[in-house]
């Protein structure tokens, strides 16, 4: 799988999901990234930096996005 170079953070999917009453997780499939918490909005919040994040690396080529992550 080869990394996404997409600076659009609208390319990037956050799926959330509920399990019982207060455990949440956000996953981004472009990045195969997982993100646990106790709160909808936390777990979104998270994802959502770590996506600005790495949009910023691919900005400052600290990523090779023609190795496979």
């Amino acid at each position: 799988m080869t990394r996404p170079t997409s600076t659009d953070p609208n390319d990037y999917e956050i799926l959330i999901r509920r399990r019982g009453e207060a455990e949440y997780a956000s996953y981004c499939p472009q990045l195969a990234r997982m993100v646990r918490g106790t709160e909808h909005v936390e777990v979104e919040d998270a994802m959502k930096a770590i996506v600005l994040q790495y949009i910023a690396e691919i900005g400052n080529g600290s990523i090779d996005s023609s190795k496979p992550s």
